[in-house]
């Protein structure tokens, strides 16, 4: 009886850290636009580090960098933008919660791609566009589109799992 409470007292815990770091990626990215729809003019260019880091505000009503945007079809663009991203992003919930043996790394960085999609698709539903608002130019070097705390939450997330694929591959190596 003492092992199954421990079992559910870490079930739980589990689960309360998997929302709890959703919902800490979807806060942000959420508080981040809403700052710059608020305080960032359409027109207005903000040097937060001289030209490598500014902030400029711009409503992208398609997917990454623009995509989908000018597709004629509301049917469609709500398919694609909207129901597909619903669909896989439940997907992907449902396998965090039913596959437990996954590692911190996994665990963390499919938080961060659900919580950044969460927080695209929570604006595209309620405005209509995506808040996009930072762009880096690093001197040619390194050269971004607009984007937002959604997108670096996705980027993260990715970043993540990579690290975490690569982890699963050296110990089945070794």
């Amino acid at each position: 009886m003492n092992n199954t409470k421990t079992m559910k007292m870490s079930r739980s815990l589990r689960m309360l850290l998997i929302f709890g770091l959703i919902l800490i990626n979807v806060g942000c990215d959420q508080v981040s636009k809403s700052v710059a729809r608020t305080h960032i003019n359409d027109t207005e260019r903000i040097s937060v580090i001289g030209e490598y880091l500014v902030l400029m505000k711009t409503e992208n009503k398609g997917a990454f960098l623009g995509f989908l945007s000018s597709m004629e079809s509301s049917i469609l663009k709500s398919i694609f933008l909207i129901v597909l991203p619903v669909a896989v992003l439940f997907f992907i919930l449902r396998m965090i919660i039913v596959n437990t043996d996954l590692d911190r790394f996994m665990i963390v960085g499919l938080c961060c791609i659900i919580g950044g999609g969460i927080g695209n698709l929570y604006d595209r539903i309620l405005y209509r566009s995506v808040t996009d608002f930072m762009h880096i130019d690093l001197g040619g070097i390194f050269k971004t589109g607009i984007f937002n705390m959604a997108d670096v939450s996705v980027m993260l997330g990715t970043g993540l799992l990579i690290v975490s694929f690569i982890k699963r591959k050296e110990v089945s190596l070794s």
